[in-house]
């Protein structure tokens, strides 16, 4: 297995990770590496990584390192170890499926995150989680932009029904559908879907995990406001500036941990 690494300045993180995304999907792995620098991570077998030029052009100015290694035998195990389950709002409890099962009285949301992130193990995951149970789970729902599908499979959990998830990546929808079965919930998988040139399904209640830049592009395009958005996949400083995109809804709630920020808005 090999680990592909860009490390890049905190100032222009938020659009690096947007075009590595376009480039690998499936999800990167985030590192603070503190002295004002994050790394970006991929991982995959001799071929199935971005060539090093796409890794390059996509970091621009911004980048301050590229390198490849091999990564040790035990990686997998290492990558197992990574995603530790979590309890949100005293409701949700979200574990990979070689965790123990949730406490009593709490939802619990099985995902196997393959090589992505998706079980909770970033803040913008954990915001979400949160904010969704501070609103009524009733009638249809979206996520626009899934990943694992850990959110539309935990809203479904809640109450929303019928739910729809929307992911760039092709290959997404198996994934997805697995891991709604193992949560005996039904999601409408809708993969690839390009947020970028397509116009979202609306759904009262939408939920957008999206880099700054995507929610700028998606929330010009949008023809018709849902009645309740959730917004994350920004930094707390970006806030304000967000929000405002998604008018006439306006901000009703926001969370925030750490440096990461999401806004419920009605």
């Amino acid at each position: 297995m090999i680990r592909l690494a860009v490390r890049v300045r905190r100032a222009d993180a938020e659009i690096v990770l947007a075009e590595l995304l376009s480039l690998a999907p499936a999800g990167v792995e985030e590192t603070d590496l503190g002295a004002d620098v994050v790394e970006y991570a991929v991982y995959g077998a001799p071929g199935e990584l971005p060539a090093l030029p796409d890794v390059r052009a996509a970091a621009g100015n911004a980048l301050v390192e590229v390198a490849t290694t091999e990564v040790a035998d035990d990686w997998a195990e290492r990558w197992r170890e990574f995603h530790r389950p979590v309890t949100v709002g005293g409701r949700l409890h979200v574990r990979a499926p070689w965790h123990p099962p949730a406490p009593a009285g709490t939802h619990d949301v099985v995902v196997d995150p393959g090589q992505a992130f998706g079980t909770g193990a970033h803040p913008t995951t954990r915001l979400c989680l949160e904010l969704l149970q501070q609103v009524s789970a009733e009638g249809p729902f979206a996520d626009w932009g899934c990943g694992t599908g850990v959110l539309a499979i935990a809203a479904a959990r809640l109450g929303w029904g019928p739910v729809t998830a929307l992911e760039l990546d092709p290959d997404a929808a198996a994934v997805i559908a697995a891991n709604a079965r193992a949560n005996g919930v039904e999601v409408e998988v809708r993969a690839p879907f390009d947020l970028l040139a397509e116009q979202p399904p609306w759904a009262p209640t939408v939920l957008a995990n999206l880099t700054p830049v995507l929610h700028r592009e998606v929330a010009a395009r949008i023809e018709q406001s849902p009645e309740r958005l959730i917004a994350a996949g920004f930094l707390a400083r970006h806030a304000d500036d967000v929000a405002p995109l998604y008018a006439p809804l306006g901000e009703a709630d926001r969370a925030v941990e750490g440096e990461w920020a999401a806004v419920s808005l009605a």
